[in-house]
């Protein structure tokens, strides 16, 4: 398999690790005898490799074994559908098998994980590869024990390493490096992929021809993401995990020029926990509609100006504002021990560093404002939540955190990695692409105990504009996602080079950004809004918080350097992570907006080619 098949085949891997689990475990003792090879050959290399797995160092009076080992398999049956303007692009099936087997040596108070060395993160990230689809328990058990003889192997040198660079410091941490956690014996029938009776490529087709109705649209595609997955965990603590997992998607972006040259582009969206979930073909048409209309309306729209005054988020784009702002801040596990500075630095500017960790008992929010965060949640007044699950990727189960009660700070979301204000998990250690669990959220909801209708929203906002004599003042209705809306690597790449330094100081990307003129609540849409230092401190002190909330399902990206950042909020369903935020519209009484910058693009030599209504 090549490196770059490697790598699209792994990025289902993060859709599975932490989707909705089903209801129901079965305890193995109870489990069907399906005579699963799989979990057969891992439980008995498991057994092998927990009484004879050592290795003699010289000048060392004793051998040197793992005081931790796990195994972690993902059997994935994954289709894929790409269709661009009413023609089908590309249609594929696959079935693949991935493993990663992590070794720890020392002990959970200090041992091989957490580190990033000179020569680059050798934290919790073991020995991964494909293994073979046959689930044949001899070759199963072959690989296991290669992966599990580099693991170790690796973290004995990592651990010699993170000693070494330990010693230097004149103040070491007292943080352990790993916490207990009671074993967990959980097993699930097997399952056949089921995908339902849909015509998935006739549906793609029909889905994006609606785009051939809006000739200014330079490029565009829609992409029907399908997943079932068994996922394996087996831990030398005595965990034992088997679960099936399933996960359907249907993403699409599309992009323009404006007359000036600026690039533009708009997103659609939309996650169910299985295939027979996703909207119709008509609901989608009548989505991408909308999102096509708006870019129309973008590309005729004036470019922003610089503004500072009251900004009113309607809870369209308050939801997945919320999630780029608390995502990194309601993370309680400590960052990595760094060699060199540098990494710090990064990681700061990412915004991948809690500004809530070593707070607990300050006021965070408004003494009106709570925090949960519930991985047990289905839905929300029959709209499903998609960051649900039973049991997290470290094998702890999933617990219902309350992370602020009444603007107070109370507990930070935890995974098995300790932190400043906990030394323990809460089943919030999430994965995607086998790799470093991080304390992630899960179904996030932002409650309010006083608050106002839409209307008296506006009203308010309204008002506040006029007492400062503004001519107009700035409603957001629709945060971008660029992960989603972009089509092209070296957009995305050119975006972060001027966008991402500032992630971690608060810059965010609107949408759509209107104009409200309080004389006569005239509203004009503009382009090329940049939002800056819009951080945790700003939703200290909210003007005010409506009543209508909304579901906002999307993906975290798991994209090695975004995952625990706060652009982790930029992700897709090829390496995202299922989350979900309830969030109603939220006003601030000042926000900074920056307008349009940067050089425009020649426009095209030639006018579009002609596309025809039906397709």
């Amino acid at each position: 398999m090549s490196c770059v098949r490697m790598i699209k085949v792994l990025a289902y891997a993060a859709i599975l690790l932490g989707c909705i689990a089903p209801a129901g475990f079965a305890r193995a003792a109870q489990a069907a005898q399906d005579n699963d090879q799989t979990l057969r050959a891992m439980r008995d290399e498991m057994a092998r490799s927990k009484t004879r797995l050592e290795l003699s160092i010289p000048g060392t009076q004793k051998p040197v074994r793992p005081y931790y080992v796990e195994y972690r398999l993902l059997d994935l049956d994954v289709r894929e559908i790409v269709a661009e303007f009413g023609t089908l692009v590309t249609t594929t099936r696959g079935r693949n098998r991935f493993m990663n087997v992590e070794a720890r040596v020392g002990t959970y108070k200090l041992d091989s994980s957490n580190f990033i060395s000179d020569e680059g993160f050798r934290g919790f990230i073991g020995s991964q590869g494909s293994v073979g689809i046959d689930r044949d328990y001899d070759s199963l058990r072959q690989d296991l024990w290669i992966a599990t003889d580099q693991a170790f192997k690796q973290a004995v040198e990592t651990y010699s390493r993170k000693q070494a660079y330990l010693s230097s410091l004149a103040r070491q941490s007292n943080i352990d490096d790993f916490s207990k956690s009671e074993p967990i014996q959980q097993i699930e029938p097997l399952v056949t992929p089921d995908w339902g009776s849909r015509n998935w490529e006739q549906e793609a087709r029909q889905s994006s021809a609606t785009l051939r109705l809006f000739p200014d649209i330079y490029e565009s595609r829609i992409t029907y993401y399908l997943v079932y997955a068994t996922e394996y965990l087996l831990t030398s603590e005595g965990t034992e995990i088997r679960a099936n997992r399933t996960y359907a998607a249907v993403e699409g972006g599309m992009d323009t020029l404006a007359n000036d040259g600026m690039p533009l582009s708009h997103l659609f969206a939309s996650y169910a926990p299985k295939p027979a979930d996703l909207p119709s073909v008509d609901a989608v048409r009548k989505g991408l509609n909308v999102s096509a209309s708006e870019l129309m309306a973008l590309r005729a729209a004036q470019p922003a100006q610089d503004y500072t005054g009251p900004v009113l988020f309607e809870a369209r784009a308050a939801a997945p504002l919320l999630a780029q702002v608390l995502g990194p801040a309601m993370n309680g596990s400590r960052p990595p021990l760094a060699f060199q500075p540098v990494v710090e630095q990064m990681l700061s500017g990412l915004g991948g560093k809690s500004d809530w960790s070593g707070r607990i008992g300050s006021r965070v929010l408004p003494p009106t404002v709570s925090l949960v965060d519930d991985p047990r949640a289905k839905d929300f007044h029959g709209t499903p939540l998609l960051g649900g699950y039973a049991v997290d990727d470290e094998g702890v189960r999933a617990q219902k955190v309350t992370v602020v009660d009444k603007g107070n700070l109370t507990e930070l979301l935890m995974s098995r990695r300790p932190g400043p204000d906990s030394d323990s998990s809460n089943g919030h250690g999430r994965s995607g692409l086998l790799g470093d669990a991080k304390a992630t959220m899960s179904n996030l909801f932002f409650n309010a105990s006083e608050t106002l209708s839409p209307g008296e929203l506006k009203k308010k906002f309204l008002d506040e504009c006029r007492s400062e004599k503004l001519e107009y003042c700035i409603i957001v209705r629709e945060m971008d996602n660029p992960a989603l809306s972009l089509l092209h690597q070296e957009d995305f790449s050119e975006l972060l080079a001027t966008f991402g330094g500032g992630a971690g100081t608060g810059d965010r990307l609107p949408l759509l950004v209107y104009k409200v003129y309080p004389r006569d609540d005239r509203e004009e849409l503009v382009r090329g809004a940049r939002i800056v230092g819009l951080n945790t401190r700003a939703l200290r002190n909210l003007a005010g918080v409506g009543n209508d909330n909304f579901v906002y399902n999307y993906m975290q990206s798991q994209n090695p350097g975004f995952a625990g950042t706060a652009l982790g909020a930029f992700g897709s369903a090829q390496s995202g992570l299922p989350a979900s935020v309830v969030a109603p519209s939220l006003l601030f009484e000042e926000v900074e907006l920056r307008g349009a910058r940067g050089e425009p693009k020649r426009l095209p030599l030639l006018p579009a080619p002609p596309l025809s209504a039906a397709k």
